[in-house]
């Protein structure tokens, strides 16, 4: 089964149970025990999940942490656990003492419901205030899954989990910023669009005036850039339209909706594409995406005579379709999304096709 299914799994039976489990416990056996062992760790084995494990804390002795994940006799991952209905807040503070005084680079503090991933990407061995990822099971966002899977067994990577930890910290924070600017724009957020388009001084009185102006100018853009992509979307399906089809629809008195719904699986489908096509040194706009209802396109360019593959991930069965020399295209079956990086020659091979 894929991953990503097991985790759509591990979501479905944490809103199934929860009412059910009434202490802390019971929250431990019935959802996060399972969550472990989705990530491919035998918690029947102590050699590999360690419960209760000592993190004796100064003159505090015998302070015991719920789980630690080992690895070649060491923990890697020190996991805390409370009851379900528990807010994690307040209980930050614990698992700090217990991964200072570790050896693991990485600590989770869950109820089953939100698991938060720690790290001491500021300070050496010293855990950082807030997690560089959080994964709410009754909210499991698609973007979250692939991170996920780095923790599993057999993805387990230590640099590569600290080097996407980084850049997550740093995602989550400025993601906030941008959300509570554009909700609620500052004196220096409005100053910096204002002067770019007003000459001489910016007084309070214009930046008050520019205030309502920003927060309806954002708004617009983010509308525009939504309506381009529909347009953009209904322009390709009627592209592809045979000259019957055509005529069918020229004869329909009514636009029925088309269909296409763009999955968070076939957008890091492209991310992957991305990826690997960076190699060549490409601009990341000259990469664009064009969805179907036969299959998710990457094109170079924007142009449907220069496909760089095509992924066909809603059907039962996995396809991507790669191009030879000649512009002939392949169709192999995958198994999963990462099976894409198998394809690396073919992407790089092509855009040296069309690049002359």
């Amino acid at each position: 089964m894929d991953f990503k299914d097991i985790m759509r799994q591990m979501a479905e039976r944490v809103a199934k149970l929860k009412d059910n489990l009434a202490t802390e416990e019971a929250t431990k056996n019935a959802l996060i025990m399972p969550f472990i062992q989705a990530l491919g760790y035998d918690v029947f084995d102590p050699l590999e999940v360690c419960p209760e494990m000592t993190c004796d804390i100064g003159k505090k002795k015998g302070e015991k942490i719920d789980y630690a994940i080992m690895k070649d006799g060491q923990p890697v991952i020190l996991i805390e656990c409370k009851h379900w209905q528990q807010e994690l807040d307040v209980h930050n503070t614990q698992l700090a003492r217990y991964f200072n005084v570790s050896k693991a680079k990485f600590g989770v503090l869950t109820n089953g419901v939100v698991y938060r991933f720690y790290s001491d990407l500021i300070d050496t061995n010293i855990m950082d205030d807030k997690p560089f990822l959080e994964v709410n099971m009754l909210d499991l966002k698609e973007a979250a899954i692939p991170e996920l899977k780095k923790f599993h067994k057999s993805y387990f990577d230590l640099d590569t989990i600290l080097s996407s930890a980084n850049e997550l910290k740093y995602m989550n924070e400025i993601k906030g910023i941008v959300a509570k600017e554009f909700a609620n724009p500052s004196i220096d957020f409005v100053k910096f669009f204002g002067r770019q388009v007003v000459e001489g001084p910016f007084t309070a009185k214009m930046t008050e005036q520019f205030t309502g102006l920003v927060k309806r100018s954002i708004s617009a853009h983010i509308n525009d850039l939504i309506s381009t992509r529909f347009k953009a979307a209904a322009e390709f399906q009627s592209e592809e339209a045979s000259p019957e089809q055509h005529a069918e629809a020229s004869n329909e008195e009514q636009v029925e909706d088309n269909g296409i719904v763009t999955t968070e699986e076939e957008l890091d489908g492209y991310r992957i594409v991305l990826a690997i096509l960076r190699r060549k040194k490409i601009p990341i706009e000259r990469i664009v995406h064009r969805d179907t209802k036969s299959y998710f396109g990457v094109l170079l360019d924007d142009n449907n005579r220069k496909p760089i593959c095509r992924l066909h991930l809603n059907g039962g069965v996995k396809y991507i379709s790669v191009f030879d020399a000649e512009r002939k295209e392949i169709k192999e079956k995958i198994t999963s999304i990462d099976d894409i990086y198998n394809y690396e020659k073919y992407l790089l091979d092509v855009i040296d096709v069309y690049e002359g």
